[in-house]
């Protein structure tokens, strides 16, 4: 699996720890980081759909969008 490095505000981390651990949501930060992703793409995605912006292969990618969204 790729390592990719981000900067990400203290209150964010602060708010995912809260998540973290054996009485949270999530085993670990990279857990959670993952989660949330996926749940953005997710949310993406139905945005994309509603408004016919989903190719064949379903990502949402189109000729001449730059950023897929209007949100």
């Amino acid at each position: 699996m790729p390592k990719i490095s981000v900067e990400i505000p203290q209150e964010l981390l602060d708010d995912l720890d809260e998540h973290v651990g054996d009485d949270g949501k999530f085993v670990n930060r990279s857990d959670g980081v993952r989660a949330s992703i996926r749940k953005t793409l997710d949310l993406l995605d139905e945005i994309d759909e509603r408004h016919g912006r989903l190719t064949d292969d379903g990502t949402g990618s189109e000729a001449g969008s730059e950023t897929g969204t209007d949100e």
